[in-house]
């Protein structure tokens, strides 16, 4: 175990997780079809978020929602360690390519609560609280 600096911050934690632009992004703002650009970008969070929004806006089943954010949930996971996280740490909501992510963990917790899935809804709205509070008040608050 290595020993911090001196005048080191011992209760800092990690440093805040920043994932790179989601090539989806553009590709939404600019109108295409979720569905569309799911099926060219499968790994994009910020797809499978614009596909849970949809689903949720049309008030489609909250199985459907919940299958759409749990996927696009664990494709930010993927993507999330890839760049640095260990697991805990700040995913901010103000940097716009981690808001896939954000959103995907907001829509699971409410699927999850609509579906009775209590367990999981607690899990994924302290978990979004956790990585952002930002979101947490944007998204559940």
């Amino acid at each position: 175990m290595s020993t911090p600096p001196i005048g080191g911050d011992l209760m800092a934690g990690p440093p805040p997780t920043l994932l790179p632009v989601d090539p989806a992004s553009a590709a939404l703002a600019e109108g295409e079809d979720a569905m569309d650009v799911v099926r060219r970008l499968p790994a994009s969070p910020a797809a499978w978020a614009a596909l849970a929004n949809e689903a949720a806006a049309d008030e489609e089943d909250a199985v459907t929602v919940y299958a759409y954010a749990r996927v696009g949930y664990h494709r930010s996971l993927d993507l999330l360690r890839r760049n640095g996280w260990k697991g805990h740490g700040p995913v901010p909501w103000e940097h716009e390519p981690n808001r896939g992510f954000l959103t995907c963990l907001a829509l699971l917790a409410r699927a999850a609560e609509a579906i009775g899935e209590d367990d999981e809804h607690e899990r994924c709205a302290t978990f979004l609280r956790d990585s952002s509070p930002a979101a947490y008040d944007a998204l559940l608050g």
